[in-house]
C-alpha cells in the first residue's frame, strides 16, 4: 500500500499514528477502543509496509505530536498489528481480536459487492436463483445483507431468509463460480477462499434484526408458513423472555395484561430476580404480592414446560409491536409518542 498524505482516510491516520508510537503504547491506547475500532486499524496497519516521511509528519501534525525527524519507518505491518493486539487486554479479547484480524487480512468472498448500494445489489441479484442469492447475502455485512433483501421483490424475500439460515457451509468452488458470474457483469474479482460458515440461524436473526419497516416480522410471517420450527428458533434469538427487563414500563404492561397470572408464574420460575422485580414494580401490589406467593408454592416443574410458556409471552409482546401498540429491541425498548 503506497501511502500519500492528501489521500489518507481516518483509519489510515489512526493506524500510523498508532505505528508511530511503537506497540507498547499502541496497545496502551487500544485497551480503550472497541473491538470495532481495533479491528478496522489492525487492519489498515496490515498493509502498511512502509511510512513515508511527508507522511508520517503530517499525521503527527493532525495530532499535535512532536517528532524528530526521521527518513521514514520501515514495519512490518502484519506483525506490529498482531504484536499490538496481544498486548490489548485479556486472554479471550485477544483471542476474538486475532481471529476477527487473520479472517479480515484474508481475501473476503465477494469483497465488490459489500461496496455497492443495496439497491444496486438488488437489482444485480433479483434475476439469480434465491440460493444464490442466499449464499451471497451470507458473505455480507447484517445491515448490508438486510438493507439488499429489504430491495427484493417482496415474494421473494422470505425464501431467500430460508435459505440463509439452511446454510451451514460452502466450498471454494460454489463461491468461486457465484464469482466468475459476477465478474461477467460487474467485475468482481475475490481472492481464493477456504471452506466456511456463512449463513445459519444465527445469521439470519443479525439480518433480521437490522430489518427496517417491521420487515422482520412481515419475513417471519410469511417463513412460518414454510417452517414454524425455524421461525420459533429464530423469534427465541431475536428476542428473549429475559429481553423484557429493557424495555420501558408502559409497554411491559401492557404486555401483562395480555397473560393469565398462571401463566406469568410458570414464566417467571426461570426468570432472573432482575426481571421479577421489573415485572412486579409494573402491576399492583395486590397482584405482584399473589406472584410471588404462587411462585413459592410452585414445585418442580419441566424446564421445556417453562420455556415454551415463556416463548408464548414472548410471541404476545412481538404480536404487540406487529400491531403498533410497542417497540422492542435487544438493549432497550422505545415508549411510543
Amino acid at each position: 500500500m503506497v501511502l500519500q498524505k492528501d489521500k489518507l482516510n481516518g483509519i489510515n491516520r489512526a493506524a500510523i499514528l498508532l505505528m508511530c508510537l511503537g506497540e507498547e503504547v499502541a496497545a496502551r491506547v487500544m485497551k480503550e477502543m472497541t473491538d470495532e475500532e481495533i479491528f478496522k486499524v489492525t487492519r489498515a496497519m496490515a498493509e502498511i509496509e512502509h511510512i513515508p516521511e511527508d507522511v508520517k509528519s503530517a499525521v503527527l501534525s493532525d495530532f499535535e505530536l512532536s517528532a524528530e525527524a526521521q527518513a521514514g519507518l520501515v514495519v512490518k505491518g502484519q506483525d506490529f498489528a498482531k504484536k499490538t493486539i496481544a498486548g490489548t487486554g485479556g486472554e479471550d479479547r485477544v483471542q476474538s481480536l486475532m481471529k476477527q484480524f487473520i479472517t479480515g487480512t484474508e481475501s473476503r468472498p465477494l469483497e465488490t459487492i459489500a461496496k455497492m448500494q443495496p439497491a444496486m445489489v438488488a437489482g444485480l441479484l433479483e434475476r439469480e436463483h434465491p440460493q444464490t442469492i442466499a449464499l451471497v447475502l451470507s458473505t455480507q455485512t447484517p445491515n448490508h445483507s438486510s438493507a439488499i433483501i429489504s430491495h427484493l421483490p417482496e415474494e421473494m424475500q422470505h425464501d431467500v431468509v430460508y435459505r440463509i439460515a439452511t446454510i451451514n457451509s460452502v466450498s471454494p468452488g460454489v463461491i468461486d463460480r457465484i464469482e466468475d458470474a459476477l465478474h461477467r457483469e460487474i467485475g468482481v474479482v475475490v481472492g481464493e477462499q477456504d471452506q466456511r460458515q456463512i449463513g445459519g440461524i444465527a445469521k439470519v436473526v443479525e439480518i433480521l434484526d437490522h430489518m427496517e419497516n417491521n420487515l422482520d416480522a412481515d419475513i417471519l410471517d410469511n417463513l412460518e408458513e414454510v417452517d414454524p420450527e425455524m421461525v420459533d428458533e429464530i423469534r427465541k434469538q431475536m428476542f428473549t423472555f429475559e429481553d423484557l427487563t429493557a424495555i420501558d414500563g408502559r409497554s411491559l404492561q401492557m404486555i401483562l395484561r395480555e397473560v393469565n397470572n398462571d401463566s406469568l408464574t410458570l414464566g417467571l420460575k426461570t426468570a432472573s430476580d432482575e426481571l421479577k422485580e421489573k415485572i412486579y414494580a409494573n402491576m399492583s401490589s395486590r397482584a405482584a404480592d399473589m406472584i410471588r406467593d404462587d411462585l413459592d408454592a410452585l414445585g418442580p416443574v419441566r424446564l421445556s414446560e417453562v420455556e415454551a410458556m415463556q416463548q408464548t409471552i414472548v410471541k404476545i409482546a412481538m404480536k404487540l409491536e406487529e400491531e403498533g401498540k410497542l417497540v422492542l429491541g435487544k438493549g432497550g425498548g422505545d415508549e411510543l409518542v
